[in-house]
């Protein structure tokens, strides 16, 4: 079973907004890249099941993503954005939790430099509301974020973390990586997992990418093979268009990249522990 625990999907207006939800963020798509873009993408490369995550440049209205999922249950589950700054977002999380199925939510603490957002004592009704639910958060942020995460991972243990993108190491930390060791801690947490992904942006390398080789290799030791998971980006042709790899490539690059792993090891990696974190009986 492979399952890609992180791609973003979108639809135009009048279908589905489209507009900033961070601040400063003015990225905005010139076409879709809906449901039925990304399951042709699945179907041609044996892709079982994808996690949804709403774009930061869909608004905060996770309509779409969680339409989709409800749409294609047994391929699809969603993830959407709550906005951190907002004192209400309790209910909301809770709407989108209980009456749009959605299994948890994306932040991004780098896109706040001045409030460490998950400390942010008015969001914890929200954090305990989506603990009370079982739910799921993933954390888009770089290592000096990493004690965002380290607070909210100890006072929530009901909410399983995950570190999106690896919190982006970069060959430039070799070969001490001092830099990075502080997400490496974050495995003290039994309830955080890292996304092992967006492993070519941050290579200086050609294919398979082997300067971050190594920092891929401390992340599986410390985590362990039943913490780490695998997530690409976006669907069919967007994914290459926006400088990412395509899926075959993807895949590719897991199963002939990293030749360390074992048969077991890959397929607990390539979706066996996204099957047991993400709900798919509930979509």
């Amino acid at each position: 079973m492979i399952v890609d625990t992180h791609v973003h999907i979108w639809e135009m207006p009048p279908i589905a907004p489209i507009g900033p939800s961070a601040p400063n963020f003015t990225s905005k798509p010139a076409a879709h890249g809906n449901a039925e873009l990304l399951l042709a993408d699945m179907d041609e490369n044996g892709v079982d099941k994808t996690v949804l995550v709403q774009t930061s440049f869909s608004t905060w209205d996770n309509e779409y993503v969680a339409a989709s999922a409800i749409k294609y249950p047994d391929r699809f589950v969603s993830m959407g954005l709550v906005d951190p700054m907002d004192n209400n977002n309790a209910e909301t999380a809770v709407h989108w939790m209980d009456e749009r199925k959605m299994q948890g939510f994306r932040f991004h603490p780098q896109y706040y430099p001045d409030v460490d957002i998950l400390k942010r004592s008015e969001n914890e009704a929200m954090f305990r509301q989506i603990e009370k639910r079982g739910g799921i958060v993933q954390i888009h942020n770089r290592p000096e974020h990493a004690h965002q995460l380290d607070y909210v991972a100890s006072k929530y243990p009901g909410i399983t973390w995950l570190i999106d993108h690896m919190m982006y190491p970069e060959p430039n930390m070799a070969p001490d990586w001092n830099s990075y060791k502080p997400v490496l801690a974050l495995a003290i947490h039994d309830n955080v997992l890292m996304k092992i992904s967006d492993i070519h942006n941050r290579s200086e390398g050609e294919f398979p990418f082997t300067d971050m080789h190594d920092v891929i290799k401390m992340a599986v030791n410390t985590f362990g093979i039943d913490r780490v998971m695998w997530g690409t980006g976006y669907p069919g042709y967007h994914r290459v268009e926006h400088g990412w790899l395509s899926l075959e490539d993807e895949l590719k690059l897991v199963r002939e990249g990293f030749d360390w792993l074992t048969p077991l090891e890959r397929d607990k990696y390539l979706g066996g522990n996204a099957l047991r974190i993400w709900d798919w009986d509930r979509a």
